[in-house]
């Protein structure tokens, strides 16, 4: 029996889908989080050996619980799949001696520039790159970089708080909006379609991997709130097109020393063929991206994760679907007052729709700057490409939410 420590086993939601799979697949869990117990998804509380509530800001206070947890039960491995605290794992895992990521291998995933300085020195193509810490060094990097640029926070997730910036007109314009980031990263912009490479990986070897294409690409995304985001996990990626994007995937989880768990990195492919790096977390994919993994294979994602961290023996998953999230922003603001165009596209097309969730009429819209699940959305999944894509495309068009 394997006692796995879990760092935040319920938050985000997706996180307790994990813990109740290391549980499936024979571990004994332990959760440490600053959920209170009551507030814990039931996929987590019911899956759960034990449960330490403490602050994770507070690293001293986790340190301590979990030294004196040790004290009365062996403690085999330490997991964390929210990004804000991938260090805090492995420091706790240096502070008990336990095997896994270091410190040192998990400060590139939460450092952008750190990440970008290991990659280059790998010799993968990265974007052209400068950290700022003050409004000189932003106007430096960029007369350095030259326009158009992409500025980000160096610690940041998904691309919140992500701006393009073609101009120094733009660029004074953007500043004001950084003023709550100490650190920006600023980079060259990177024109071109963008993918994913997720991987679950066990001792370096890769497991599974799934290449997601993005439409459109996320930063425009979040810059128009009349645009339906869409993923699409793909079936078929033999192609020439994605060799590079898979190679550079594994030369940064070599060059990173990627051990053991799930990655999501992003890359983008220009025009003229060329891949470059985005950036790549010691995570899964946000956004009920797993979901659409699932959906893709018919398979379990959570459940190899969990077996490829605790030992066990993962099922090898194929993906026979092409699968999509599309994510859907009502018109106008307040409440949901009305949806218009479900009834005739899930005739149409039900059978090839897997979720569709959709604010109530009667709820307050989110707010779509800060997530990505906007006011609802819907998976939907079919062999071919083409008409995967006609499938979002309807119901990025005809289906409508009114909020007033």
């Amino acid at each position: 029996m394997v006692n796995v420590v879990m760092i935040s086993p319920g938050f985000p939601l997706e996180q307790s889908y994990f813990t109740r799979a290391l549980a499936q697949a024979g571990a004994t869990v332990i959760g440490v989080g600053d959920q209170p117990p009551h507030a814990l998804p039931p996929e987590a509380r019911e899956h759960l050996a034990h449960y330490e509530h403490v602050s994770l800001a507070d690293e001293p206070a986790v340190l301590g619980a979990l030294r004196g947890l040790s004290r009365h039960v062996r403690i085999d491995r330490v997991e964390c799949l929210w990004e804000p605290y991938v260090v805090l794992a492995a420091r706790v895992r240096e502070h008990l001696g336990l095997p896994g990521m270091t410190v040192q291998q998990a400060l590139p995933y939460r450092d952008k520039e750190l990440m970008k300085q290991v990659l280059d020195a790998a010799g993968i193509r990265t974007p052209r790159h400068a950290a700022a810490s003050s409004v000189h060094e932003v106007w430096e990097a960029a007369e350095r970089i030259g326009y158009p640029l992409c500025i980000k926070p160096i610690a940041g997730a998904g691309s919140q708080d992500t701006y393009r910036v073609d101009s120094p007109e733009d660029l004074a314009e953007v500043l004001p909006a950084l003023k709550h980031i100490r650190t920006v990263s600023v980079e060259e912009f990177i024109d071109g379609e963008e993918f994913t490479y997720d991987t679950i990986c066990r001792d370096g070897e890769v497991l599974y991997e799934n290449i997601c294409w993005y439409l459109p690409r996320p930063l425009e995304a979040r810059s128009h709130e009349w645009i339906s985001p869409m993923m699409v996990a793909l079936r078929d990626t033999s192609g020439p097109e994605f060799d590079g994007g898979r190679q550079m995937g594994l030369d940064v989880l070599k060059a990173l020393g990627f051990g053991s768990g799930f990655s999501h990195m992003e890359w983008y492919r220009k025009s003229d063929g060329e891949v470059v790096f985005g950036e790549i977390g010691a995570r899964p994919p946000g956004a009920r991206t797993v979901d659409i993994m699932n959906y893709s294979t018919d398979g379990d994602v959570f459940r190899m994760w969990a077996e490829a961290v605790t030992g066990g023996r993962p099922q090898p998953l194929t993906a026979s679907y092409n699968a999509a999230t599309l994510f859907k922003r009502a018109r106008g603001s307040g409440r949901i007052t009305r949806v218009e165009g479900v009834e005739r596209l899930m005739a149409e097309l039900g059978r090839h729709v897997c979720v569709l969730d959709l604010l109530p009429v009667g709820a307050h819209r989110r707010d779509w700057r800060a997530t990505l699940l906007s006011d609802g959305m819907v998976i939907f999944r079919h062999p071919d490409l083409a008409a995967t894509l006609e499938i979002g495309r309807r119901f990025a068009t005809e289906l409508q939410l009114y909020a007033s």
